[in-house]
């Protein structure tokens, strides 16, 4: 019996973008530990090529590429996720994800050499590539529109809680002598996968991915067990099956599938916009906060048990500040919160990088001999560093952090939409790879003008936002698309994104009966009424 629990069914789905998060902290809390850093020691300091029991670990670049190795597969991974979700469905394709983790954490935590970690993490990042493209489609074209915000941006929040779990059991396994401080926390990660798995088999399949292989009747059983609650005649599920198979035949009758289509006039807006939703996601710097706190924390004087701890508090506030987000993005909608975000965390990289360069001293050698803590500071200025670190994971958290995932799965029509998240996400994970290979030379090389840099990242990402991200908070999926051919707009581009409103207590009505078709129809502003102008435009 498959489960019709919208909120068990998201509960179980965001377990894949847990994985991404158990990766980030299995590495960010043990790349410091010493037993780490003298496993993979490539000297100058430490054995076998000296006696100093502290070691060098590995080079700056080459731990770089170690971190950037999941990313690498991720971004290949969700570039062909769209190929396997089109094909197989949306479900399955999780559960692929889910085994290629368990082999993934295997060959990690049987590493006997950097070669071999570097390939554990690549095949874990295959799965975190095929879950972050999938898991956000499957949710948003499951769930019902006025909670789509939520739910969908509950992967977020999984992500939020992986890291904080698997840094915490990471910190508990540092005080394991030798290799076994490493080796139990990237073996236990296989666990959460295993959850996965098996709870997938419960779940029902996408009832628009349903709908496209041309199986009405499943479509129909799912929209009722999901949406109807069991009744098959649910005014709601009669209308957004009515809107499916609308949306279906005129896909069939202008089907072109394949990404070139998103790259094609009618689409390239599109395109550009989810692409650029997860590019900025990763150009405000928020992944490094949380891959390489510890080398910023380390330059502001933090070491040992008090260094860590500090570090760990970042990832609670990551996971508190989600939940906002969680209850209220359908009522904030997806522009204001994007825009408030891109402000704030602006703010806080800005003044980081002014505290640094006006109160911190360059170390040529890095600190402890940490090349990437190539920056000193001291007393309250430090403390000043430390507190903006925090607010800046406070403004991520509740507004990029979730909204990244919420926002692309909405932008697309059906036929493209697997393929087009993909593409959206595998922009994520090249620009995740890049700064991750990048961030520690960088530290070594410019310093603190890496917060300068994001910083300018997140002005630039402030405007584009403004002129050309619309508003879906509260549309359907099908709904969404009319915004898009609005003919009184700009041609390709629609509705202009600063004129589009949000429509979540209208479709609060409509699925709670509240509100018939002919108020929907008159509500100014709805997508019903623009369609049908759309159409007289056309004749």
């Amino acid at each position: 019996m498959a489960v019709g629990n919208i909120y068990l069914i998201t509960a179980i789905a965001i377990i894949g973008g847990g994985l991404f998060g158990f990766d980030i902290s299995s590495m960010s809390a043990i790349i410091g530990t010493p037993q780490y850093l003298c496993y993979f020691n490539q000297g100058p300091e430490g054995r076998p090529f000296n006696d100093n029991p502290k070691c060098s670990g590995p080079r700056s670049d080459v731990q770089g590429g170690i971190t950037a190795s999941m990313a690498g597969g991720s971004w290949l991974a969700a570039l062909v996720s769209g190929f396997f979700s089109d094909i197989l469905g949306r479900k399955k394709t999780i559960m692929i994800g889910s085994v290629l983790w368990i082999i993934g954490s295997i060959i990690v935590c049987a590493s006997q050499n950097i070669g071999m970690l570097i390939v554990g993490r690549v095949v874990n990042g295959m799965c975190v590539g095929l879950c972050s493209a999938q898991v956000p489609v499957y949710i948003s074209e499951l769930a019902p529109p006025s909670r789509r915000g939520r739910l969908v941006g509950a992967q977020q929040w999984a992500i939020t809680w992986g890291i904080m779990i698997m840094f915490y059991i990471s910190y508990g396994s540092s005080y394991i002598d030798g290799i076994g401080s490493f080796r139990v926390p990237w073996g236990v990660q296989m666990v959460p996968a295993m959850i996965l798995f098996l709870g997938m088999l419960f779940l029902p399949e996408s009832p628009r991915w349903l709908a496209r292989k041309n199986r009405w009747e499943d479509c129909h059983a799912v929209l009722t067990l999901v949406h109807g609650h069991g009744d098959p005649n649910s005014p709601f599920v009669t209308r957004e099956l009515r809107e499916i198979k609308e949306m279906c035949e005129f896909e069939r009758n202008n089907a072109d599938v394949t990404y070139l289509e998103l790259f094609k006039p009618n689409m390239i807006n599109r395109t550009h916009i989810g692409l650029f939703t997860q590019i900025w996601s990763q150009l405000t710097g928020m992944n490094v906060m949380m891959y390489y706190i510890t080398y910023v924390f380390r330059m502001a004087n933090l070491s040992g048990d008090q260094l860590l701890l500090s570090s760990s508090i970042q990832y609670v506030i990551n996971v508190v500040m989600t939940v906002p987000a969680l209850l209220y993005v359908d009522k904030w909608g997806r522009r204001p919160t994007l825009l408030i975000g891109a402000a704030l965390m602006m703010t806080w990289l800005f003044a980081n990088g002014g505290i640094l360069k006006s109160y911190g001293t360059h170390v040529p050698e890095g600190l402890d001999g940490i090349k990437e803590a190539s920056w000193s500071v001291n007393g309250p200025p430090a403390k000043a560093v430390i507190a903006c670190s925090y607010l800046f994971v406070a403004s991520y958290a509740p507004t990029w952090g979730p909204v990244s995932w919420i926002y692309p799965p909405e932008l697309y029509p059906l036929r493209v939409r697997g393929k087009a998240v993909a593409l959206a996400t595998s922009a994520n994970w090249a620009f995740n790879f890049a700064l991750g290979y990048f961030v520690p030379p960088a530290f070594v090389n410019i310093q603190w003008r890496v917060y300068i840099l994001f910083g300018v990242f997140c002005a630039c990402m402030f405007v584009h936002v403004f002129f050309m991200f619309p508003e879906t908070a509260g549309k359907t999926l099908e709904e969404v698309e009319v915004l898009f051919l609005d003919p009184h707009g700009p041609k390709y581009v629609g509705t202009p994104a600063w004129k589009t409103r949000i429509s979540t207590k209208r479709t609060e009505a409509l699925e709670r009966g509240k509100l018939d078709e002919e108020n929907a129809y008159h509500s100014e502003g709805s997508p019903e009424r623009m369609q049908a102008e759309h159409g007289k435009e056309a004749l």
